[in-house]
């Protein structure tokens, strides 16, 4: 180890050759500090998969970095005198390697980056904070843009991210084909689906099967299966995922993402983004790749613009929408939802069939694809008024893409209206109809879709009814969702006081979960 080095702490999710914290330091007189925390691995209980994918990353990228000259300082957690936090673990390597300096890449969730500041306070060398270049829109410029908006609507951000990478952009500044925005094209429904090819699984390897005992042994009260495992864990893994997903599957990914098969998880949805919220994966590289493929004519343009939004759209706007907004955003509650997170998001114990087959894809995978995240178990939980705070631990804990920055957004403001609408223009809600129509999942449920009310009705029927008269007062002058209001005072008071007694009989028949399945008690 080089002498009174830089010391450059690099975190889970920083897991890229180019950090800001890398780019034009000397191997020879730096140090990089990895560790995997206790305090990060429970905070909430992760699920073992996730676990199993971040420490396993990080071990492969220390090896990686280790081979290309780097010295590295890796922390294991079950090392001796481990601290059990950021803080913690960076004083003892100061102890250690008496540093001249600290350089580190901004984090990425709000409390991990309020530590951070508070190490010049904590420590005599001088901490140096690189911002984190590898998203496209800065802290400021999301500032920036949505200052005096009235509404932060994606849709507009969303073109300017394409005005300013240039992407499916034509020479006079006109979006290439004509509009900005395909969704309209990509809801078909699984009927005419064609058979999904497979996804690339990868074996374990040696370091990776340690993590696993770790983790099991570490871990045994977490949610969820360890194994089989066969997510990527380095670049290069990843790298063989992403030319599957552009060989096989983008053509069919715009027109089928939304669609839900029952046992079938991965469909045509490209499955990287836990490579890329680790820092496995290049965003903006993925979508130069997905326009080259609509240049070359492997995919549809509106596969690719899909692709490309979800990217360059969504996920910088919930970044953005994240750091305006915290720390505020994780205790936004405007509809004062208060029911317990049901046993059965634990368990997979539901006759709900939608339900149970995106529980169980969840404990099996950390994995289930967005619409099964919004429609199927998010919806639940709009509907039946569950407490926000349970269910953002819930996302939180059971899905190895999920780090705060996305997963607070989307679960508090985009599933819950948790933010009063800051973000979506209305509440994401939906009876039984709208997962008929895009799933299988109806034909062999317990529960009729077809039936409204009473016994044997598919409980999002009546739920959906009880969900906006309890929310009528604020939901009703919503120009996207008010006229429903007419509907529901169509059907006379014998028919609503049916919807309504069916959904409290349901709601009723709810057994919460018991405390600490995804929340140390500590």
């Amino acid at each position: 180890m080089p002498h009174n080095p830089i010391l450059i702490p690099i975190l889970g999710d920083q897991l890229t050759r180019t950090l800001s914290s890398l780019r034009g330091r000397s191997k020879d007189d730096s140090v990089i500090l990895m560790m995997e925390v206790w305090d990060e691995a429970t905070y909430v209980k992760h699920h073992k998969q996730k676990i199993v994918l971040i420490f396993s990353a990080m071990r492969h990228f220390a090896a990686e970095l280790r081979q290309a000259g780097w010295s590295v300082d890796y922390v294991k957690l079950g090392d001796a005198d481990n601290a059990g936090s950021f803080t913690g673990e960076v004083a003892r390597a100061i102890e250690r390697h008496d540093p001249r300096a600290i350089h580190i890449t901004e984090a990425s969730e709000w409390r991990v980056q309020q530590a951070i500041e508070e190490w010049p306070d904590k420590f005599a060398c001088p901490i140096e904070l690189l911002s984190d270049d590898r998203f496209i829109c800065t802290h400021a410029e999301f500032r920036d843009w949505a200052e005096g908006r009235k509404a932060l609507t994606m849709e507009h951000f969303y073109r300017e991210m394409r005005r300013k990478t240039g992407l499916l952009m034509e020479d006079d500044g006109k979006p290439t084909g004509g509009d900005w925005n395909y969704d309209k094209d990509n809801r078909e429904p699984p009927k005419t689906m064609p058979e999904p090819p497979p996804v690339p699984k990868f074996e374990p390897d040696d370091i990776t099967a340690e993590v696993i005992t770790l983790v099991e042994a570490r871990f045994a009260d977490h949610f969820g299966n360890s194994a089989p495992f066969e997510w990527p864990v380095t670049s290069a893994e990843a790298e063989q995922a992403a030319d599957a997903f552009f060989e096989a599957r983008i053509e069919c990914f715009g027109p089928y993402q939304d669609a839900m098969v029952h046992g079938s998880d991965a469909l045509y949805h490209s499955m990287l983004s836990t490579s890329i919220n680790c820092g496995l994966l290049d965003p903006l590289d993925l979508c130069r790749r997905a326009q080259k493929a609509y240049a070359n004519g492997r995919a549809p343009l509106n596969s690719v613009e899909g692709f490309i939004r979800q990217i360059i759209g969504w996920r910088e706007y919930v970044r953005g929408f994240y750091w305006l907004h915290m720390p505020g955003l994780a205790a936004d509650n405007e509809l004062n939802a208060d029911r317990g997170l049901p046993e059965f998001f634990w368990t997979g114990e539901t006759d709900m069939r939608c339900l149970s087959d995106s529980i169980r894809s969840t404990q099996n995978n950390a994995h289930a694809h967005h619409i099964q995240r919004l429609m199927v178990l998010g919806n639940f939980c709009l509907l039946a008024g569950i407490n926000p705070r349970d269910v953002q631990d819930w996302y939180l804990a059971v899905y190895a893409d999920a780090f705060e920055w996305v997963e607070l957004p989307n679960v508090a403001a985009m599933i819950l209206y948790a933010d009063g609408g800051k973000l979506a223009t209305k509440p994401y809600a939906a009876s039984g109809n709208y997962i008929n129509k895009m799933s299988d999942y109806c034909k062999d449920c317990a529960y009729s879709v077809s039936k409204k009310t009473g016994e044997g009705a598919c409980p999002f029927n009546p739920l959906y009814w009880h969900f906006m008269n309890r929310h009528r007062d604020r939901l009703r002058s919503n120009h996207r969702i008010g006229r429903i209001f007419a509907t529901w005072d169509r059907m006379g008071e014998e028919k609503q006081r049916e919807y309504l007694e069916s959904a409290d009989n349901f709601l009723d028949s709810l057994v919460p979960a018991s405390k600490g399945w995804a929340r140390n008690e500590d």
